[in-house]
């Protein structure tokens, strides 16, 4: 039997596929706590410097799979979301090293939050989002409403969110809700390449990169340029710090390890 999350570790990446092909990868209970799982792991193992997360056959995910939530035996909408995709997300946001979401398909609700959660995102030309939720008569989640308009701004986020519009790839892209979108034929090698670059990075000041972006969205002008130095203290602190400015005065490639 085919597990719903195929987890490899390549070189100091950690490569998360969502592995429901025929049901579109669209998450069940036992797919949404593998994946904490897996998250999880990536947060523990040192040698794990970058996150890449894609999906298997022709979409990245397509939500929440509806035959679970109306099944009287499944775990209800409020489990669906306090014990699946809140901390499915929470985990991607709070994790020290960066995330990349490699959208191949098309990533509509839960899933199209998902993929907007992580710190990279980048598509197949193929690819397309989607805020299904109002089609079925929901609000958005899977920290959809903190993503989005910060990502397009009120006025498109809101249109997106209660018009339920197909974003094509290039859209996305044009508008900044993804970085950067690569033909079909050049996805799959490009975005593992975006991957593998940042897993050579200096990770620990990468990990406070999403930290103080993070912190920004709740401080004053002032209190963040506190924030900054107090992390900046700490990076200054890192070995990869060192082995930067030795590269730099040296004129060659750093070569960072992660600590």
């Amino acid at each position: 039997m085919e597990m719903p999350i195929v987890f490899e570790r390549i070189g100091n990446v950690g490569k998360i596929t969502l592995n429901r092909p025929a049901k579109f990868n669209a998450f069940n209970r036992e797919m949404a706590l593998q994946m904490q799982e897996v998250l999880d792991e990536c947060a523990r193992a040192q040698d794990i410097r970058a996150v890449y997360i894609t999906g298997n056959g022709k979409a990245f995910c397509a939500g929440q799979d509806l035959a679970e939530v109306t099944d009287p035996n499944g775990p209800g909408m409020n489990r669906i979301l306090s014990e699946h995709y809140n901390p499915i997300v929470s985990k991607i946001k709070w994790l020290e090293k960066p995330v990349v979401a490699a959208v191949n398909g098309v990533a509509a609700g839960a899933g199209a939050n998902i993929a907007l959660c992580c710190d990279i995102v980048v598509a197949a030309q193929s690819a397309s989002f989607i805020q299904a939720f109002s089609g079925i008569g929901l609000i958005p989640d899977s920290g959809g409403t903190f993503m989005l308009p910060r990502l397009v701004g009120w006025q498109k986020a809101t249109a997106l969110m209660m018009l339920g519009d197909k974003v094509p790839a290039a859209e996305a892209e044009r508008i900044g809700m993804v970085y950067k979108v690569f033909e079909d034929e050049q996805f799959a090698t490009s975005s593992w390449q975006l991957a593998e670059r940042l897993s050579a990075m200096p990770t620990k000041a990468l990990g406070m990169t999403k930290l103080a972006l993070r912190w920004s969205f709740a401080h004053t002008f002032k209190e963040q340029l506190e924030n900054e130095d107090k992390l900046q203290q700490r990076a200054a602190a890192t070995a990869d710090f060192k082995e930067g400015v030795a590269a730099f005065l040296e004129k060659r490639t750093p070569n960072f390890t992660g600590e």
